[in-house]
């Protein structure tokens, strides 16, 4: 494809290696993952370590309470992409008609009532497990010790909670006291230390310490986060009624149950050849396929016309986006959706 680069002037060298290489969204985390790979782990290996390691240092944008999605091939079967499914379901009582009982038509944006289960550490440990070489406790050691003895915050991180500063003070106490110990939003480099989340962290590893083998040790860890403390004290949790961003108190329906009835799994990747390439994506669950339609819709044009440095090729590329998204709100939410006539040639063409 036709591509018209940026200029060459950059203040940030280009990085090579010969061994590996890491990166992530904060650079202790990427740092950890690197400290992984050299010390003989695999990629999966270091994936997991710097992924637990964002939990603790990125808590704005990800950590335990949320899903985790990964497509990825293996060095076994480099040509048969699989999804990991992380994404955890809504909770058995989170109905129609238990939220019109709230006075809610909507679901919330925020509060217990937006919650799914959570499903990021489950799928975290069964890709460690299936794929991965290093015990859990080496895992999770860089995470634990960046939680337990603290690093330095983000000024996003600061930001964020600024820009609700009056919920934590007013509706979320415990959330508070973590991160505004002092009654403010902590400035950029003050050092934050989470140690709920270490001693959580450190269950895991204590769960797996009486495994057989290594597949036992890890699938014990998944077991007690599933059973044991987090699920028993975030369904306790959420049964008080807390502000949602409905602006009014309500109860959260996350069932202890909700937590042990959830595991990760995998499916095959949902695929699309797009000029000489594989392009792998998740099923309609993750809304995966709109990209993919997105491109069949392009792969009509020539090279010149999908330039998105041009007018016409960032026009071009937007319309074909609207069209597909168009598609995933009025299918993706039916329980079967028609994948291969919306990813067709001829229906490309006809969208087209």
């Amino acid at each position: 494809m036709t591509y018209t680069p940026p200029p060459s002037f950059t203040t940030r060298p280009t990085l090579q290696g010969t061994f590996g290489m890491s990166a992530s969204t904060h650079w202790l985390a990427t740092a950890s993952a690197q400290a992984v790979l050299e010390r003989g782990g695999n990629a999966f290996d270091a994936a997991v370590a710097g992924a637990f390691v964002l939990h603790v240092v990125e808590p704005h944008l990800n950590g335990p309470g949320g899903d985790m999605t990964g497509v990825f091939a293996t060095a076994d079967e480099p040509g048969r992409p699989v999804v990991l499914m992380g994404q955890g379901p809504a909770p058995a009582g989170a109905t129609r008609e238990h939220y019109l009982a709230e006075g809610l038509e909507l679901v919330p944006g925020a509060g217990a009532l937006a919650a799914a289960v959570p499903a990021a550490v489950d799928a975290w440990l069964v890709l460690l497990r299936d794929h991965g070489t290093w015990e859990l406790e080496d895992v999770l050691a860089f995470a634990i010790g960046y939680a337990r003895d603290g690093h330095p915050v983000v000024g996003r991180v600061g930001a964020t909670i600024a820009a609700v500063a009056d919920l934590f003070t007013e509706h979320w106490p415990t959330s508070a006291a973590l991160w505004m110990p002092e009654g403010r939003p902590p400035r950029e480099g003050e050092v934050i230390r989470n140690e709920a989340y270490a001693r959580v962290l450190g269950s895991l590893v204590s769960a797996a310490s009486d495994g057989a083998t290594r597949t036992e040790r890890i699938d014990a860890a998944r077991l007690e986060w599933r059973t044991g403390l987090v699920a028993r004290a975030a369904a306790e949790f959420v049964r008080t009624p807390h502000r949602h961003s409905s602006g009014l108190d309500h109860a959260g329906v996350l069932t202890v149950d909700d937590f042990a009835g959830f595991e990760a799994g995998y499916e095959e990747a949902t695929t699309l050849e797009f000029r000489g390439y594989t392009i792998a994506k998740t099923g309609p669950w993750g809304q995966g396929p709109a990209l993919l339609q997105t491109l069949a819709i392009l792969d009509g044009f020539d090279d010149e016309r999908l330039d998105p440095s041009t007018a016409i090729g960032a026009h071009t590329i937007l319309e074909a986006q609207k069209l597909a998204i168009a598609d995933r709100e009025a299918y993706y939410g039916d329980a079967d959706v028609p994948l291969d006539h919306l990813l067709s040639a001829g229906y490309a063409a006809e969208r087209r």
